[in-house]
């Protein structure tokens, strides 16, 4: 994946830092609360967008865009539709998560909305990142140790191949009812996560995310 162009969006959950530096060809939005954290951290937003509910007032900004409280998005996800329509196909999502639980779970689905558009999205939370593959695959360098979980989103995902993980699979298939890609485990070899037909959830510490090859935030 070609990471020259990076949208860059942080929302009103924990703020367990924004590790990153914005370049000239990024884009950085923040979903209503999310401006806090940003003003916190010294980024500058190129868009401030929500309802403000979070926030408690709103930012004395030309880039401001206010949405009705009652809406069919939450403020992530309008974020997102900004990138979408700047042309974006990466996205780094901060404080989506470590709030309210309906909240992330929305977040989740996002991850999953976005694969299935062919574009990515990364969900950074404490020292966890989330993403989402839909019929494709996610490869990793050789990474000593930790925890990686793989989820289908999708009903069913068929043809699962886990490669190079302590617990592999070949042409697998996975509910979403039933958990069996929690706690599998980096081997420190090159491994890599595949669907054929489906949308999986990986979960990876930070430190993996950082090995993932062509892809980085």
């Amino acid at each position: 994946m070609n990471a020259s162009k990076i949208c860059y969006i942080a929302g009103g959950g924990a703020d367990y830092g924004l590790p990153f530096a914005p370049g000239d060809n990024d884009l950085v939005i923040a979903a209503d609360a999310g401006f806090d954290s940003l003003e916190k951290h010294n980024i500058h937003a190129d868009y401030i967008i929500g309802d403000f509910d979070s926030l408690d007032y709103i930012p004395q900004s030309p880039n401001v865009i206010r949405l009705n409280p009652e809406k069919d998005m939450t403020d992530m996800s309008a974020a997102i539709d900004i990138g979408i329509r700047k042309g974006y196909t990466l996205f780094c999502l901060y404080g989506g998560t470590g709030g309210r639980v309906d909240h992330t779970i929305a977040n989740l689905q996002l991850l999953a909305d976005l694969a299935s558009q062919e574009k990515r999205g990364f969900l950074f939370g404490r020292d966890t990142v989330i993403t989402a593959i839909h019929n494709t695959s996610l490869a990793f360098r050789e990474i000593p140790s930790g925890y990686v979980s793989v989820f289908s989103h999708t009903e069913q995902s068929s043809g699962v191949y886990l490669k190079g993980l302590k617990y592999e699979l070949t042409d697998a298939v996975l509910k979403n009812t039933i958990p069996l890609g929690v706690s599998n485990e980096f081997t420190g070899t090159k491994s890599s996560i595949t669907v054929k037909d489906g949308t999986l959830l990986i979960v990876m510490p930070y430190k993996a995310f950082t090995q993932i090859e062509s892809s980085v935030c």
